[in-house]
């Protein structure tokens, strides 16, 4: 008989959380992938008019925001959908929804139908988001649910990088409608993976009344029942006795005693995301303005992307010591001194760096906020916490885009650009600072 690792029942717990953990993040993989492919093939959509139509820097900045709308939809519905079919049946459906989406904008040919495709995928993108998160908080143990958070969400700036390497290498060869067509393939590869490995939560099928259920699965996968199966829709007195049912949901996060908080993680969320979709989307087209060449542009997107992923595993790693609140509030610092900084640097290795540690403060950032805010409520407001983090925080990924593209419409320079971005970095690190201390009463 093996021993379990410290914090585990057994090792076939451990494996089989592992085995969720491993799903969010080849989810969210694709999730980084479709964010970042768009910035990726945009020089070639505003250069060469006869793939979409004749493109305009601002028409571009919308169409990136198109995606933001089917987020934001996607993400505030995740937590009335979770509710009622289930977290495991809404992933698989997302997995599959956001796979057709991919294919439709591959075979795209007009302005009009690739923002229909883009904001029809971002409908998937926003529940994926969105339940990505809560399942991770379902399942991870305590211990743990910082850094198994950052590594599901890692997957994000990951499939950043899978993309800018793509666009480097690939688009000569397959075009842009073969990349995103590399975007579609989750319905053959990861959806039967899914499948198999994702069971349904305990705690949602004990919320339903189908306890039996509940511990079937606890048996199955040997999870600890007593973590996974209590009621926490209602709650006892010392007696024993119901005193009186809580505030489940929206009603929950929006209740008195979580209201500031619940406002400034909405605002923490908006700013990280705007600057993330902000830069994914215009980086190459800024760092083009800003003299450098057509590769080496797309070389700051791998650069963006692979500081958020390592460094957030990192800030990660602290914040199961120390918290996340003082960590968000240093690396949302980090990105903006990073980015007043970066229209007067010159050398290269200096400006990818300073590229690389803002992805650590805006995408790495955003991975934290996910997670404290998976963890900052209770059980029966936890879905709708994560829905709010992403769905409220998606209005700054409209924003980003649109933002970035009317910069550019303007004819103002990189500097302008990092300005804007930088700002709100700031501002999100003050909304941090105001969050109230967790108290999951």
């Amino acid at each position: 008989m093996t021993t379990a690792a410290p914090g585990w029942k057994s090792n076939q717990h451990k494996m089989s959380v592992l085995g969720v953990v491993a799903v969010m993040f080849l989810t969210m993989v694709f999730d980084g992938y479709d964010i970042v492919i768009y910035g990726a093939v945009l020089p070639t959509l505003l250069a060469e008019p006869h793939h979409i139509g004749h493109l305009a820097p601002a028409v571009a900045g919308t169409l990136g925001s198109y995606t933001m709308i089917g987020i934001l939809f996607g993400a505030l519905g995740a937590g009335a959908i979770g509710d009622r079919i289930g977290r495991r049946k809404m992933m698989l459906a997302a997995l599959a929804w956001f796979s057709v989406g991919m294919a439709m904008s591959a075979f795209s040919t007009s302005i009009a139908f690739f923002g229909a495709t883009r904001f029809f995928t971002g409908l998937a993108l926003g529940v994926i988001t969105a339940g990505g998160g809560a399942v991770i908080a379902e399942f991870a143990p305590a211990h743990r649910k910082n850094m198994f958070n950052a590594i599901g969400y890692a997957g994000i700036p990951f499939g950043g990088v899978i993309a800018s390497f793509s666009a480097l290498w690939f688009e000569d060869a397959i075009s842009w409608r073969g990349l995103f067509l590399i975007g579609a393939s989750p319905i053959l590869i990861l959806l039967p993976l899914a499948w198999f490995l994702l069971p349904e939560s305990p705690r949602w099928l004990t919320a339903m009344g189908r306890t039996d259920r509940a511990r079937e699965i606890c048996r199955k996968y040997d999870f600890p029942e007593e973590q996974f199966t209590r009621d926490e829709i209602v709650k006892l007195d010392h007696d024993g006795a119901v005193v009186k049912k809580q505030k489940i949901g929206l009603a929950a996060i929006f209740s008195r005693h979580f209201l500031l908080g619940t406002l400034m993680i909405g605002l923490m969320s908006f700013m990280a995301i705007m600057a993330t979709y902000g830069l994914n989307t215009w980086l190459p087209q800024i760092m083009q303005i800003n003299g450098m060449s057509s590769d080496g542009s797309l070389y700051s997107l791998v650069a963006l992307n692979a500081g958020a992923a390592l460094g957030a595993l990192a800030a990660a790693k602290i914040a199961d010591v120390i918290g996340p609140k003082p960590v968000i509030i240093t690396t949302f610092l980090i990105a903006s001194t990073c980015m007043f900084a970066m229209p007067y640097l010159t050398a290269a290795p200096l400006m990818y760096t300073a590229i690389a540690l803002t992805g650590l403060g805006v995408t790495g950032t955003q991975i934290l906020v996910y997670g404290m805010t998976s963890n900052y409520y209770p059980t029966r407001a936890r879905q709708a916490g994560m829905s709010w983090a992403a769905g409220f925080g998606r209005l700054g990924g409209i924003a980003g885009p649109a933002m970035g593209g009317l910069i550019i419409a303007l004819g103002l320079g990189a500097s302008d650009a990092f300005l804007v971005f930088a700002v709100a970095t700031v501002i999100g690190a003050v909304a941090t600072a105001f969050v109230p201390p967790r108290d999951n009463k």
